[in-house]
């Protein structure tokens, strides 16, 4: 296993009410797990805790978090503080905007930077430079931009060059098909297949469920700051498997489906402290299968057939 993540929590201390402290938990319970030559898909709403999760494995998080669960690498037991050292060298990013890109900065420059903070000597550094610049179809004369000289597409594959240049293993692609047209976001779903194939695990999140189903071989759905289900992409490509409630609200708002869409207000974030996190079913108020059961008895993430879920009801 690559990657291995068992019921990650992130809080966050936060001042209320003069000198009042609260704990507060936006990730509760995720889950999850990456192999070599896999493309995982994290999906879930804005806010549901995916970008605090990338923060958390590139060890970017704020001083005043902590995290609690049990993390391992490669199989090795990682601490909070252990991601900081993977970060550029076996762990990198594809961001999810173009402003990533330094506006001062060549892009050649940009990219040269990246390997040799990933640990390559200079010679080999500039060597993989000039492959990954041919493997992404980006011209000598690409070289020598700015970002602001070159176009959007093309600002993604020099991100994606940027963060596959390096030695990293795994690949964090944090929603990068946002605002994108159709013909940029096949190619770079192409990009993290290619990536995939090549032996990298990938990370691929993202809020769009038909962008996960096209590539990934995992889908993690993540709900309020917890996984609420795991399960084979091919369960959805013939017969529809689903467990939670809220994987199959997300499957029911496809265009290609009933084109439902959920509330607004389901997907309003909870701010929850600490001790409210184990409470009932996050999602109890917009689940059409809600019994009192649900809010008695709090669901904890178990197997069943092929899936992990956290309902009662896929329980019967």
């Amino acid at each position: 296993m690559l990657l291995d993540i068992m019921h990650m929590s992130i809080s966050f201390q936060r001042f209320s009410g003069g000198l009042t402290r609260k704990k507060l938990t936006p990730v509760s319970d995720i889950t999850l797990s990456v192999r070599r030559g896999e493309i995982v898909a994290l999906v879930g709403a804005s806010g549901a805790g995916k970008s605090l999760l990338s923060h958390a494995l590139l060890g970017i998080l704020p001083r005043n978090a902590s995290m609690t669960g049990s993390y391992s690498f490669k199989g090795m037991p990682l601490g909070q503080n252990d991601f900081a050292k993977l970060r550029g060298k076996e762990i990198a990013l594809i961001p999810q905007s173009v402003t990533f890109l330094n506006p001062l900065t060549k892009i050649k420059k940009q990219v040269y930077r990246s390997a040799r903070l990933s640990g390559r000597c200079c010679c080999t550094a500039d060597e993989c430079c000039n492959n990954t610049f041919t493997r992404y179809q980006l011209s000598d004369a690409v070289k020598s931009y700015f970002p602001f000289q070159i176009s959007g597409g093309m600002a993604r594959r020099v991100l994606t060059a940027t963060a596959t240049v390096s030695m990293a293993d795994l690949i964090i692609a944090d929603e990068p098909t946002t605002g994108l047209d159709q013909a940029v976001i096949d190619q770079s779903l192409n990009h993290l297949k290619e990536l995939a194939t090549d032996g990298k695990g990938i990370l691929f999140i993202t809020h769009d469920l038909e962008s996960a189903m096209k590539i990934a071989d995992t889908i993690v759905v993540v709900y309020n700051g917890k996984t609420v289900e795991v399960f084979p992409t091919s369960l959805l490509t013939t017969h529809p498997e689903i467990l939670h409630p809220y994987t199959r609200a997300l499957w029911n708002a496809l265009p290609q489906n009933t084109f439902i869409p959920l509330p607004e207000e389901a997907f309003t974030v909870s701010h929850q402290s600490v001790q409210d996190c184990a409470s009932s079913c996050d999602f109890i108020s917009f689940c059409p299968q809600a019994s009192s059961h649900c809010q008695e008895s709090p669901c904890h993430l178990f197997q069943k057939d092929n899936h992990l879920t956290r309902c009662i009801h896929a329980a019967n």
